[in-house]
């Protein structure tokens, strides 16, 4: 069973805004961009809700420092990707959520889960897609001798960070990198593109068509729009 700080019900004033829930396992980097946009007041959308698979993940800390209601999931507690997904499901969907937004939720996502939020649900993944889907993005680029690395924001689809590419921010790789101090460049991008993305599709701009994602009504490269 989740554990809870606070439960769907106890929003005494719904937002207008965009609803959006939050899925996290770790530390929460991302999340706080879009915790900082919300608490401004001028942004488009409004979390919701911070949902994990981890107690420990210092994400939860975060949200519950800025009133947010977070949530508890643990994938240890069902005997199968298909269950843990499907009360996932049914959590988010407690709080009515118009996005979802992965923000380092380390679980491989099933199929129902995907179909059910299909076109509303997005991630960031710390490559220039379609380059180096999966893990170990920063040292694959170092070993493969790129001149740049970079992060992506996709719509998420059944395939593993194959899902329309959206908005991609690059970053030079310099002479002496690690896979360390690369990984620390293309955060900072990250910070930037990922909640610039939710706006636009708060705003209603952005979508998802067949195997695209569509901005302002026009078709996005494949490998979508660059920064």
């Amino acid at each position: 069973m989740p554990s809870s700080t606070m439960s769907p019900t106890d929003n005494s004033t719904p937002s207008q805004k965009c609803r959006v829930v939050v899925l996290i396992s770790g530390s929460g980097s991302n999340l706080q961009t879009f915790l900082d946009a919300a608490a401004g007041g001028d942004g488009d959308y409004s979390v919701e809700a911070v949902i994990s698979n981890k107690a420990d993940a210092y994400g939860l800390t975060r949200a519950q420092n800025a009133g947010v209601p977070t949530e508890v999931l643990s994938h240890r507690d069902f005997s199968d990707r298909d269950s843990f997904d499907q009360a996932m499901v049914k959590l988010i969907d407690g709080y009515g959520p118009d996005l979802v937004i992965l923000a380092g939720f380390m679980r491989i996502l099933t199929p129902h889960f995907v179909r059910h939020f299909s076109g509303r649900l997005l991630n960031i993944h710390p490559s220039l897609l379609p380059k180096y889907q999966g893990l170990h993005t920063h040292q694959r680029a170092l070993d493969a001798g790129d001149k740049e690395h970079g992060a992506t924001v996709h719509f998420v689809t059944e395939e593993l960070d194959g899902g329309p590419p959206i908005l991609q921010a690059a970053v030079p790789i310099e002479t002496g990198d690690t896979a360390e101090s690369l990984a620390q460049r293309v955060l900072v991008q990250e910070h930037k593109i990922y909640p610039l993305v939710a706006s636009w599709f708060a705003q209603g701009r952005l979508r998802m068509v067949g195997d695209r994602a569509e901005l302002d009504g026009e078709l996005l490269p494949r490998s979508g729009k660059r920064l």
